[in-house]
């Protein structure tokens, strides 16, 4: 089987488009989105349009629970919180409906897919270290050849043995059955490595071949979307000229 996975578009439509056009000529078999379709950017429905048609495996990401009402996100900051609040006032209902419906996790054979640290996915934890996926150990036996999770909005990879953990530092590799794989993909609509570019992946279960793929987008058209709604936070839009 051959994947396009991607996560965190974060209603942006613009970087959507241009990973889906990328996805198309990779010719896969499945679309995996990893969650949070929703949140920060300023087309939460289309976004949502495009993701359900298309994927074969929706994850949901906590962006998604708490528009859907599925989480307490009082903690969090003020403008995500009013940009939750608005994307909860906007959704269609079927969107809505969507988004509710859900899975924390799915799995096709030894391919695990989740949003965040598959170790308590409500919690929504995030792997962006190898202390962090160093927790991992514990579930060991139940990690699938290879999870794949969004969450952090940044590009990691780790390969776990039963024992300790290594940080993957190449862009393409291999899996090696003596390992575990936990890989985060990257952001579609709000990079935070410093590279404003879209990010996806392809991974080939058959050949065990992992990649990261980034895409160029119009970063000025889906900020100024942002900034000329005067309900989002225009920080929303300015980061994504510099990817943080």
């Amino acid at each position: 089987m051959r994947y396009g996975i991607f996560s965190d578009t974060h209603a942006n439509l613009h970087a959507l488009e241009a990973v889906l056009r990328c996805l198309d000529k990779e010719k896969v078999d499945a679309l995996i989105c990893l969650g949070d379709t929703v949140g920060y950017g300023s087309q939460p429905n289309e976004c949502c349009d495009r993701v359900r048609g298309l994927t074969k495996y929706t994850i949901l990401g906590n962006h998604d629970a708490a528009v859907a009402g599925r989480m307490d996100y009082s903690y969090y900051y003020e403008a995500a919180r009013v940009a939750l609040d608005l994307h909860a006032s906007v959704l269609r209902p079927e969107n809505m409906a969507w988004l509710r419906g859900l899975r924390y996790s799915e799995r096709d054979g030894d391919t695990h897919f989740c949003h965040g640290s598959p170790v308590d996915l409500e919690e929504f934890e995030y792997i962006f270290s190898v202390d962090q996926a160093a927790t991992c150990l514990p579930i060991w036996d139940q990690l699938g050849q290879i999870t794949f999770i969004g969450h952090s909005h940044l590009c990691k990879s780790f390969a776990i043995s039963r024992e300790r953990v290594y940080e993957v530092v190449t862009k393409d590799f291999e899996v090696h059955p003596e390992f575990r794989y936990v890989v985060s993909v990257g952001s579609v609509g709000q990079p935070r490595d410093h590279d404003p570019r879209a990010s996806y992946t392809l991974y080939d279960s058959d050949r065990g071949l992992f990649q990261f793929k980034r895409v160029e987008y119009d970063v000025a058209a889906a900020a100024q979307r942002i900034f000329d709604d005067q309900r989002l936070s225009d920080s929303f839009g300015a980061r994504l000229f510099a990817g943080v």
